[in-house]
């Protein structure tokens, strides 16, 4: 039966830095006969990024282009209900996002994003997921370095350990670059919104159904040394163990008893510290309205480092799962994990919900409840690397940092 459609996918914000990214990957990648669109409100600038991606493939010289803006709904409901998949990049989603969720949720069109910010999350859960349930509509988060690499990482430990007792999973992320202006203005906003952020999480635990017979954490760790990674380690506060959270109350894959503790990871104990001084100094400031306005202009939207910058970037996690008497070390790694590796993992997860034999679900989903193993093997195909780095008992074991055990290493690809 033909779909009555005319685009698989629409991606929405083009003509940002990640955007133009996201497009220029989807260019060199995208299957034949895909039927995309860029759209965003500026139609001469997204003329310029078809300009830029036909002289990569000239076919693409007449890649449709739709204007739609998010102060204007009508232009939003005509981009939601001419796509089976949008993706967007336009941020801080707090701020700009809700009106494009709202119009795929009534619309029954997939939505994927690259946000950080638990409150939006929290409040696209509480105004569309029944909605977005009724129409079939998947409604997935997070797509991009918050929170692929811990979602997927998790569920690819998973697949080494025992399930059918407790199991916990500890996440200790590394990364070099800089982190993209969306990601900035995210944090900010964040800061300025602490109680608003709060109350919003409270609301949504209320709301949301607990798994029946199964107990699922995400627990805040301790400062500490971890003698067998090499590393001090730091709780880190952002969204990712909320998604581990979320996939494991979904998926019976995660046990009955599981549990997720999330960790920055770094060689010297100043550099713990000088980070908490500064995110404290941060999350002052922005409470001010002069060194808040000063915060935000800092950093502009649209704004990214060079090519040659992003060549030297890249992003390590590392996770050390225990369960039924085995310990297993595992790794996720790629390149630049705020522009090209994200603009990678949004790129995929789009196509993944257009092209691929998934699960059954609808409503706000995690990544892995929406596309699991599939997105899985997609990502490993465009070069991030999940691999398994050490397998042992759980008492006695070898560390941390051993080889692989033989046969243990799942494909892998990317920078490793």
């Amino acid at each position: 039966m033909s779909d009555p459609r005319p685009y698989d996918l629409v991606l929405f914000g083009a003509t940002g830095f990640t955007g133009a990214l996201t497009a220029a990957y989807l260019a060199r990648t995208a299957p034949a006969g895909l039927r995309w669109a860029l759209a965003g409100r500026n139609p001469e600038k997204l003329a310029g990024v078809r300009d830029r991606l036909a002289a990569v493939d000239p076919a693409l010289a007449g890649l449709p282009l739709l204007t739609a803006d998010v102060t204007d709904p009508e232009s939003l409901r005509a981009v939601a209900e001419s796509s089976r998949v949008v993706a967007t990049t336009v941020g801080p989603y707090l701020r700009y996002g809700e009106p494009l969720v709202a119009a795929c949720a009534r619309a029954g069109t997939d939505y994927v994003d690259i946000t950080g910010e638990p409150e939006f999350v929290d409040l696209t859960y509480l105004r569309h997921h029944a909605e977005a349930e009724r129409t079939g509509a998947r409604l997935v988060h997070t797509c991009g370095f918050d929170s692929i690499p811990y979602d997927l990482g998790v569920w690819f430990t998973l697949k080494h350990l025992p399930t059918d007792g407790p199991v916990a999973v500890d996440g200790f992320v590394r990364a070099g670059g800089r982190f993209s202006a969306g990601t900035y203005h995210s944090a900010l906003t964040a800061f300025e919104r602490s109680a608003q952020m709060s109350r919003t999480a409270r609301e949504r635990r209320a709301a949301e159904p607990r798994p029946e017979g199964r107990r699922v954490r995400a627990v805040p760790g301790k400062v500490g040394r971890r003698t067998d990674l090499g590393f001090w380690v730091v709780p880190l506060p952002t969204i990712d163990p909320q998604v581990v959270r979320r996939s494991a109350a979904a998926r019976p894959e995660y046990g009955p008893d599981f549990t997720y503790r999330h960790f920055a990871a770094v060689k010297r104990l100043p550099t713990v510290l000088a980070g908490a001084v500064g995110l404290g100094a941060v999350a002052g400031l922005v409470k001010v309205p002069p060194t808040r306005r000063w915060l935000h202009g800092r950093l502009a939207a649209g704004q990214g480092p060079t090519p040659e910058q992003r060549a030297k970037s890249w992003f390590r996690v590392r996770f050390v799962g225990t369960g039924g008497g085995r310990r297993v070390v595992t790794e996720v790694a790629g390149g630049d994990p705020g522009y090209d590796e994200t603009a990678k993992m949004l790129a995929e997860s789009a196509l993944c919900l257009a092209y691929d034999d998934l699960p059954a679900t609808a409503g706000q989903v995690t990544p892995v409840t929406a596309m699991g193993d599939a997105l899985l093997e997609r990502l490993v195909r465009a070069g991030i690397t999940f691999r398994v780095v050490d397998e042992a008992a759980a008492v006695g074991g070898t560390g941390g940092d051993g080889p692989a055990s033989a046969g243990g290493a799942a494909p892998a690809g990317g920078t490793g």
